[in-house]
């Protein structure tokens, strides 16, 4: 299968990339900067991409690839930071420049015969940076230009390297899908067979490969991930699958019935099912550091899947329905990128576990998870279901989880929940739930002044949950559901609405 590299050096949009380029049915891979060039030679790229970044190429520790990439033959696209990448190993001058350019410009393009092939000679593209090319290399021309740039794309055609001072890859950036599909498609001559239908054909061989005889177990939550993971492996390996379901005591408004009965009903799926709420619950008492949260749940599952393989076992491997951005946001991608937040399914396992991992997902973002749930026919009921975190509402519970505030949350969410449905505004949005903390108000009830808790209201917008923006609901809407929590939920008073968007913040508060 062709495929395209991109090498990430911090950029918060590097991801990006390789999922506009995936659209147009390329496999697109996102890798460190610093790569080994044994590694990229391994992976046999079509092209590759050097990503943006916050670093500046003329000073001294700025992150740079290993130089061979550009002695492999291969076409190399670099944007913003990489733009100013090839225009520095080339003897190009890159310097801070006064007129900075943040936001929406006009690109106006000089040559549009490959990268910009199909494109109208002016269009609105996102910048962001305060460096840019004061003289470009030789051997190279000038494709596009703005007016603060006069070398907003350039190309060496000979060589076929490209760099663009914008990013196609951001929405805002007119018909910056067709830049990328010029690259990988036709400059690359990357052949367009990145499609879910290959992918589960490729998953099940691989499967049964991997697993042979063995006995596999497989978490499921009720989440589309661990769902359409759960049917993929049961085409596979049917006679050797277990399916488990813990209740950790964190989960939505009667999950724990919910689940099973949906699985069993609509997969014909049989599903041992683990009641561990005490003894989640037990151990994060006094505990309000969210990542000590996030691990120690991690760890119970641990504990969890420990014992169900002495009881249902043998087991020789445990599946989990890990995603890419998951891996990402776990650091696990080993780029410059910090660590957002740790997923508990990212990582490995445990040695005293004795499992071995099965992630057939973990180079997946969401939405290619719904077209295969869609492919393997499993009901819109999972498919259109909102993410729902690993570790439960520990995460939506600022500071301590106390068993007032898991019933704030949970009550809270529902109606979030339910009044989206009933108001068509559920399949409009990425994910919508209520988050509580410590924080107190003063409110009335019964012409009484009492201090209850603040519910914040988190509706968000996305593509992959990379990046999200705070959905604009209707303020009836909005309404309704404030009124709906103050009076039925006891021990509230305040209803707030988050208006952050990631970045800067993220999805879920902890």
């Amino acid at each position: 299968m062709d495929k395209i590299v991109v090498l990430d050096f911090g950029s918060q949009y590097s991801h990006l990339i390789c999922r506009r380029i995936r659209e147009s049915n390329v496999y697109c891979e996102l890798l460190p900067y610093n790569s080994p060039i044994s590694l990229i030679r391994k992976l046999e790229p079509k092209g590759i991409v050097l990503s943006g970044g916050p670093s500046s190429v003329y000073l001294d520790g700025s992150p740079k690839p290993d130089k061979k990439i550009f002695d492999m033959g291969i076409p190399v696209l670099g944007i913003c930071y990489g733009h100013q990448l090839i225009v520095n190993e080339f003897d190009g001058k890159i310097k801070r420049f006064d007129n900075r350019e943040y936001g929406l410009a006009d690109l106006e393009i000089d040559d549009n015969s490959d990268l910009f092939k199909g494109i109208n000679k002016k269009i609105r593209c996102w910048m962001s940076h305060a460096d840019a090319a004061e003289t470009i290399p030789n051997d190279f021309n000038i494709l596009a230009h703005t007016n603060n740039s006069n070398s907003a794309a350039i190309a060496n055609r000979n060589r076929r390297f490209y760099g663009i001072q914008f990013h196609p890859e951001v929405s805002h950036t007119e018909d910056g899908n067709t830049i990328l599909k010029n690259f990988s498609h036709f400059i690359s001559n990357a052949k367009p067979d990145w499609t879910m239908e290959g992918f589960i054909d490729f998953s099940i061989k691989d499967i049964r490969s991997k697993v042979q005889d063995d006995r596999v177990l497989c978490a499921i939550s009720g989440g589309v991930d661990s769902t359409t993971l759960a049917v993929l492996l049961n085409r596979a390996i049917s006679k050797n699958l277990a399916c488990v379901f813990v209740n950790n005591g964190l989960l939505r408004l009667n999950e724990e019935k919910l689940v099973p009965e949906m699985i069993s009903k609509h997969l014909g799926i049989n599903t041992i099912t683990i009641d561990a709420e005490q003894r989640f619950l037990s151990r994060l008492i006094g505990i309000t550091d969210p990542e000590q949260k996030r691990k120690i749940i991690g760890d119970e599952f641990a504990q969890v899947f420990l014992e169900v393989t002495k009881d249902y076992g043998p087991f020789e491997w445990l599946a989990q329905g890990t995603l890419y951005p998951d891996v990402i946001e776990s650091g696990f991608s080993k780029g410059p990128a910090a660590v957002i937040k740790t997923h508990h399914n990212v990582g490995g396992l445990p040695d005293w576990l004795n499992l071995k991992v099965l992630e057939p997902f973990r180079s997946l973002y969401k939405d290619e998870v719904r077209k295969i749930a869609a492919l393997l026919d499993i009901p819109n009921e999972f498919i259109k279901r909102h993410p729902f975190p690993g570790p439960g509402l520990a995460v939506r519970i600022i500071g301590e989880v106390t068993n007032d505030k898991i019933r704030i949350v949970r009550h809270a969410s529902s109606i979030v929940e339910s009044e989206l449905i009933a108001s068509g505004w559920y399949d409009k949005v990425w994910q919508a739930y209520a988050a509580v903390g410590d924080d107190l108000a003063v409110g009335v009830l019964g012409d009484e002044r009492v201090y209850g808790h603040i519910v914040t209201i988190r509706i968000v917008e996305s593509l992959d949950a990379m990046t999200a923006d705070w959905s604009r609901i209707p303020y009836d809407l909005i309404s309704n559901i404030s009124n709906r929590i103050t009076n039925e939920v006891n021990g509230v008073t305040w209803v707030t609405y988050s208006v952050s968007s990631k970045p800067p913040a993220t999805i879920e508060p902890q």
